[in-house]
């Protein structure tokens, strides 16, 4: 077992280093001069070229890229060109709103969905299945915002039973803190549920038909025991890659729904620095991301391995 935990973090080493070059080469493949952009219209060249040499543009790629990453791996990501703060100080005032929606949003989700998708298993062909296929359905047709929009107009705007926009945070009190979290989580968790919940009916239909779960029936065992125990366990592959699988879906539903609830986090960041040019945050922010998704993808890994010690790279 540590073998493995040990050869997986490795593997992830060359993933992260191209994830890194990549981030980096978004200030030279952005359109046109990043420096003159960055400047504006009113600019003089002396201002343009100014801008350029903070920039590093006017050093070769390979050294600016060695000087940038021996700074990430110290833990500095840059300053930023709009407000001259450092970016990890950015990063750590907006972190907590975005990982307070996401963590609640996973919650939500996978409690939701899981159940829905085991239920709509059991009952396939019913108007529960049907039920549940349809709310997935709709899930993936209805766009991030107009969820988002939808909510806030009638459980804000028309009831008045939850904030329309902004964030509370957690030293403030747990109900005000979840309050504000409600809506937001809900839009964002909506497609993740319709993934999550689809992908489990699939999987839980497979199983349900080989023989032990018959076996399991003809010996009297209890259904809540046949499905959440026994059928669940050995469907579970399938569903936990797809819930690893869905926090891309959250990260970058994170920056919609932030910026259609107001929720000063890492979205809003993200969308405030791409509007400002703020290549900096842009890097660092993406970065960040980026890291923590390969991570999770490394801990879906290890995840298989107590799932079912068979399996093993």
């Amino acid at each position: 077992m540590f073998a493995f935990i040990v050869r997986r973090i490795i593997a992830t080493i060359p993933v992260m280093a191209f994830v890194a070059l990549f981030v980096f080469s978004l200030l030279y493949i952005a359109p046109g001069d990043p420096a003159a952009v960055i400047a504006g219209d009113q600019a003089t060249p002396q201002d343009v070229e100014r801008i350029r040499q903070g920039l590093g543009l006017d050093r070769p790629f390979l050294i600016r890229f060695g000087e940038w990453l021996f700074n990430v791996l110290r833990g500095d990501l840059g300053i930023s060109i709009f407000t001259s703060l450092p970016v990890t100080q950015l990063i750590k005032q907006r972190i907590e709103p975005t990982v307070s929606l996401m963590a609640v949003t996973l919650v939500l989700a996978i409690g939701i969905a899981v159940p829905m998708g085991v239920i709509a298993a059991w009952k396939a062909g019913s108007w529960i299945d049907r039920l549940a296929m349809a709310v997935s359905v709709t899930g993936f047709s209805v766009p991030v915002f107009v969820v988002g929009y939808l909510l806030a107009y009638i459980f804000a705007l028309q009831l008045d039973w939850l904030p329309v926009q902004g964030y509370t945070p957690l030293s403030q009190g747990v109900w005000p803190w979840f309050e504000n979290l409600i809506l937001p989580a809900i839009t964002l968790g909506f497609v993740y549920i319709a993934l999550i919940a689809r992908i489990t009916r699939a999987s839980m239909l497979e199983v349900l038909q080989q023989d032990y779960i018959r076996t399991a029936r003809s010996k009297g065992v209890s259904q809540p025991s046949i499905l959440f125990v026994h059928a669940l366990k050995n469907a579970a592959i399938p569903i936990v890659t797809v819930i690893g699988i869905g926090i891309a879906l959250l990260i970058g539903g994170a920056v919609v729904t932030e910026s259609v609830f107001a929720i000063p986090g890492l979205g809003r960041l993200t969308v405030d620095a791409i509007l400002r040019r703020d290549y900096p945050v842009i890097q660092g922010v993406v970065l960040m991301f980026s890291f923590v998704y390969v991570l999770i993808n490394l801990l879906v890994d290890l995840i298989y391995t107590l799932i079912d010690p068979r399996i093993r790279y």
